[in-house]
């Protein structure tokens, strides 16, 4: 039988984070290992563990699997959360993939220097209201079902519902004209959502500005 998940990152949300969030949604239980000296990274770098000397990093299955989409989709073909064909996954990662261009604004905020923080979040809420929230409602409005796609749970839906409490905690008013991300948020329909929404407050203690020594570096956008 197969050990936990262990997953190797920084005691903070950062790049780990999404997948905390799926393997919660999947029912998955995990161990953590966590960095906390400059000298734990550098044994994982010295012993092979990090391919491109970086973590995230998370041993499943007899692999240790770094960059975090390629350990997202492995976790959501694994546990059923990656659609049922082609298509489906091809929408699931386009809406992923929007997810994660707010996320990384989001995520980055700590590290921006103080006298930019003012205009750095101006530009974080007027992406949400006017770009990326109104596209995830509309794509609910039409598609009519409780998910983005399809009528089951999928890794879009997870990542969406975390994108929804971290927006939460920057401005909650941006939320206000967004009903259906609403209701996604506060009334999950399927056990899923709900074990995904209860690990928010366990990995809220710390923030992403503790260390992030050997992260990963954003995409290029």
């Amino acid at each position: 039988m197969a050990g936990k998940p262990k997953l190797h990152y920084f005691n903070g949300r950062g790049r780990m984070e999404c997948i905390r969030w799926l393997l919660a949604a999947a029912g998955v239980e995990f161990e953590e290992k966590f960095i906390e000296q400059p000298e734990d990274l550098d044994k994982l770098r010295n012993d092979g563990s990090l391919m491109f000397q970086q973590v995230p990093m998370v041993e499943i299955d007899g692999m240790k699997l770094v960059q975090t989409r390629a350990i997202l989709n492995y976790i959501a073909t694994k546990y059923n959360l990656y659609g049922k064909d082609m298509k489906e996954r091809a929408l699931i990662d386009m809406y992923s993939e929007g997810v994660e261009d707010l996320g990384e604004m989001i995520m980055h905020l700590p590290l921006c220097p103080p006298d930019q923080k003012d205009a750095k979040i101006a530009q974080i809420k007027e992406r949400t209201t006017n770009r990326y929230f109104p596209a995830f409602e509309k794509v609910l409005k039409n598609h009519g079902q409780d998910y983005l796609v399809g009528n089951k749970l999928s890794k879009a839906d997870i990542h969406l519902v975390e994108l929804l409490y971290y927006v939460e905690e920057l401005d909650p008013s941006l939320l206000a004209n967004f009903p259906l991300l609403k209701q996604i948020q506060l009334y999950p329909p399927r056990q899923g959502r709900r074990v995904a929404r209860s690990w928010a407050p366990v990995t809220a203690q710390t923030t992403l500005g503790t260390i992030f020594f050997g992260r990963e570096q954003p995409a290029d956008r």
